[in-house]
């Protein structure tokens, strides 16, 4: 048996045991009380909750880390297609099957005999063939639409964003973005000191995303800013109670900015 065989027969030995733990877990007779209480709606703040810790242990790089969420996330999906098993609707062989198939129709140019030139052509034709899986010819707004259904905020708008400008919803330069995003500005401060709670909301939204559509032209990605400034900010709040000495609920306004900007020297310092 070759390595790449031997390997492949160790994944399934260990697949076997992942699926006969999880079914253990829903038995009626021994079971455990908490497993058999889930169904489908209720594990979804855990598939997503899984879905992001693995994307944080991705970014972290530690290998160990990354096979533990990794984990967390495959037994998510096994114990959906269990209780679906147990309902009579599929199971984990449909779900296997159902991938391993949709890759294959979606991949010509390694299962068939289409030849691509460059990544550009491998996306066209996966985006024509899901569309023809479909019964529809490619269209924009139906992209669009899953996009906004689908996918985190930020996400989906960035997507939104790069979809829509190359249909031709485009500035012709990014002193027009910068343009839109003071008239949103000014539009959200006027909703925030005369308007109504739904009003706000949508000029805030009007915000975010036009400062989406400036990340898109400077060629930088919203949410990894975003996950850049929370590390920032939860790295110097660390320090600057590290820095405190009574509980910074006792500190006035001032006594805290100045901890603050401390803490933001400190930092810089260290590098």
């Amino acid at each position: 048996m070759s390595h790449s065989q031997h390997s492949i027969a160790s994944s399934l030995e260990a697949m076997q045991r992942l699926i006969e733990v999880i079914a253990q877990l829903r038995s009626p007779t021994g079971g455990c009380p908490w497993d058999l209480a889930q169904t489908p709606q209720s594990l979804i703040p855990h598939v997503i909750e899984e879905a992001y810790e693995t994307v944080d242990a991705i970014r972290g790089g530690d290998q160990t880390a990354i096979a533990e969420e990794l984990g967390d996330l495959l037994m998510q999906v096994v114990l959906q297609a269990q209780i679906a098993q147990e309902n009579g609707d599929f199971s984990l062989k449909e779900v296997a099957d159902g991938i391993s198939d949709k890759l294959i129709r979606r991949h010509p140019h390694v299962f068939a005999d289409v030849n691509v030139e460059s990544v550009e052509d491998v996306k066209q034709n996966w985006e024509e063939i899901k569309a023809a899986e479909k019964g529809e010819a490619p269209n924009l707004l139906s992209k669009l639409e899953r996009y906004a259904a689908t996918l985190p905020p930020l996400t989906g708008g960035m997507k939104i964003s790069q979809k829509a400008a190359t249909a031709g919803f485009e500035w012709d330069d990014i002193e027009g973005i910068w343009d839109k995003f003071e008239e949103e500005v000014a539009e959200f401060k006027q909703a925030v000191e005369h308007e109504d709670r739904a009003a706000q909301q949508g000029e805030l939204g009007d915000v975010l995303f036009t400062l989406i559509n400036l990340a898109r032209w400077l060629d930088l990605d919203p949410s990894e800013a975003l996950h850049d400034t929370h590390r920032k900010f939860l790295q110097r709040l660390k320090l600057v109670a590290s820095m405190s000495d009574r509980p910074l609920s006792e500190y006035t306004l001032e006594e805290l900015e100045q901890l603050w900007q401390q803490a933001k020297k400190r930092i810089k310092e260290i590098g």
